[in-house]
Order: C-alpha cells, then sequence, then structure tokens
C-alpha cells in the first residue's frame, strides 16, 4: 500500500532534500547576515563552518580517549561553536576591519584570500585526509518504527534527519525571537538598511558587526555539523563545496533576508535531490552527477529576472 503514497520517493528524493535543505538553510544565514549588514560576500564563509565542523570532532575525540565517553555530535558543537566565533571575530579585527572603508572588490579579494588560508591551516593541524565523523544511528526511530507499522507503511528516516530537521527548526526560531525581539537584533536590522542613519540613531555599529559574526559563525557550525551527521565524514573541502549552493541559498531568499535565505536553502535542497528523481519513466530526470549544477542554474535565474530575491533583498 504504501508504494502508492511513493516509497521511495519520500524517503530517498524528498526526506534527503529536506535534511540538504536545512543544511543549506543555516550555511546562507551567515553569508546573508555578512552581506546585508558589512556589503560583501564573504568567501571564508565556508572555511569557517569546516573548521567549528573540526573543532567539533576533536572535543569529541579528546573527551573519549579521556573518559570514553562517547558524546552526541550536537553537544561538542557547543564548544565548537564558541571556538568558532572567536576565529571568526579574529579575521574581522585584523583582516577586514583595515577594509571597512574600501572598495568593495577588496574585501571580497580578501576574503578569497582566507579562505585559502583557513583551509591551509586546517591541512596542517589535522592533515588533508577525510576523517570519519561520529556515526550516527541509522536505524529508524523506534516510534517512528512503531507508528508506521501500525499503518502499514515503510518511513525510513535515520535518527541523525530528526536532528538535522528538528535542530534547523529550533535555531529558526531562536533567530527568529534574536532579530525581533531583541536589541541587537533590531540594531542589526537597522544597520543592514542604513549603516549611516543607525549611526546617527546612537547605534554602535562595531557592536552589530561583532554580533553579526557571533551569529553567522555559531550558524555555519551547526550547519558543518549537521553536514557530518548526515554524511559521516569530514574532509578540508566540505566548505568549499557547500559554497556555492549556500550563496544561492542567500539570493535566492533575498541578501540581508536571513529567513529568505532559510527558505531559499530549503528549495535550493529540496531541488537538487528531486532533479534526480525518475519523474518520467524509470531514468533520473537529470543524473545525480550533475544535481550540483542546479544550485548555480537557480541562482543565474533569479539574478537575471529578480535579483532582489523572493523577499526583495537588498541588491547592489
Amino acid at each position: 500500500m504504501w508504494m502508492d503514497f511513493g516509497f521511495e520517493f519520500v524517503n530517498f528524493y524528498l526526506v534527503p532534500g529536506l535534511v540538504l535543505g536545512c543544511i543549506y538553510a543555516l550555511g546562507a544565514v551567515g553569508i546573508t547576515l555578512t552581506f546585508g549588514i558589512l556589503r560583501f560576500a564573504n568567501f571564508a564563509h565556508g572555511e569557517l563552518m569546516m573548521t567549528g565542523t573540526y573543532l567539533a570532532w576533536t572535543f569529541g575525540a579528546v573527551v573519549l580517549a579521556t573518559t570514553g565517553v562517547v558524546l552526541h555530535p550536537l553537544i561538542t558543537a557547543i564548544p565548537a561553536m564558541a571556538g568558532a566565533v572567536v576565529l571568526a571575530l579574529l579575521i574581522d579585527r585584523y583582516f577586514y576591519k583595515p577594509f571597512r572603508d574600501a572598495p568593495t572588490i577588496m574585501v571580497v579579494i580578501a576574503s578569497f584570500g582566507m579562505m585559502l588560508i583557513v583551509r591551509s591551516a586546517v591541512q596542517v593541524i589535522w592533515g588533508p585526509n577525510q576523517i570519519a565523523f561520529v556515526r550516527g544511528i541509522d536505524k529508524p526511530n523506534a516510534a517512528v518504527r512503531e507508528f508506521t507499522q501500525s499503518i502499514d507503511m515503510m518511513l525510513l528516516i535515520p535518527n541523525k534527519h530528526f536532528w538535522i530537521i528538528g535542530g534547523t527548526i529550533v535555531i529558526v526560531l531562536l533567530l527568529h525571537y534574536l532579530l525581533e525581539h531583541t536589541r541587537i537584533g533590531k540594531a542589526m536590522r537597522a544597520v543592514s538598511d542604513s549603516p549611516d542613519l543607525a549611526r546617527v540613531t546612537g547605534i554602535n555599529v562595531e557592536v552589530v558587526v561583532r554580533a553579526t559574526w557571533i551569529v553567522g559563525g555559531m550558524s555555519a557550525v551547526m550547519a558543518g555539523v549537521f553536514l557530518a551527521m548526515d554524511t559521516q565524514t569530514l574532509e578540508t573541502t566540505m566548505g568549499f563545496r557547500m559554497l556555492l549552493p549556500m550563496f544561492a541559498a542567500a539570493i535566492l531568499g533575498g541578501i540581508g533576508r536571513p529567513f529568505g535565505a532559510v527558505f531559499g536553502g530549503l528549495v535550493i535542497g529540496l531541488a537538487e535531490e528531486l532533479v534526480a528523481y525518475p519523474w518520467i519513466g524509470t531514468e533520473p530526470l537529470i543524473s545525480p552527477g550533475y544535481k550540483t549544477g542546479v544550485a548555480f542554474a537557480i541562482m543565474v535565474v533569479m539574478l537575471i529576472v529578480r535579483p532582489s530575491g523572493i523577499f526583495k533583498g537588498r541588491t547592489f
């Protein structure tokens, strides 16, 4: 009976698309905040995500070696977020702040150089080889399994996917509260609209900039940890591979619109997975080897048709 409802479609295309979309969404939040407030494309954002994930793995490995306790990746992500935030603030202080008043292209080139520096540093510290992340639980959740058996279905969703989707929902709700109901969140929105006007009204723009790096760094680490939980591997190119889809998500939702970035991430993730589904006949609509090009295609089309994005973000 379940085959009539699309067992293969839900388990192998829809749910993985949602999971991938959640990862893109969290990564795109930091990009869109940086773009909206600091007015430049931060190409080092993917490397910040990657570095935070390595820090989470290291913390878990140290605890396991000293106490024999296996910590959940979401727990190891907490100290990793602190480390990534410190790294982001140091990068801003010593590499980006001197270019605050410089032409945008100079900051973009600086961010590209920082991307290469951070990746090389990670390769020196942890090595260039792939590392196995903490293995997730591949069996379906017991409550879900009992429910699906009772209605004669076969919904096979690993626990890690529940953690990723549920964790993303919680983070987005916290982000909503931060931006809508706190003073720093309102200040961030004001600086995004007009830095000069915000400065005239007494808002400390440098404090807002630091808050932007903190929020962006934390969301980047969670995106990286979720990605490692899903793939169960770590590699130094993981951030670079995620960079284009995250930029596409930010542009699709609208630059400077955090919730637009979340929506754009979900759209990009679902699009990449669903285009590989055999909608006609038995062959995939697009070969899975080419599905990553979907993000680039959506980004280019959106820049041509609606540069401000779906939620009418900032254009430059």
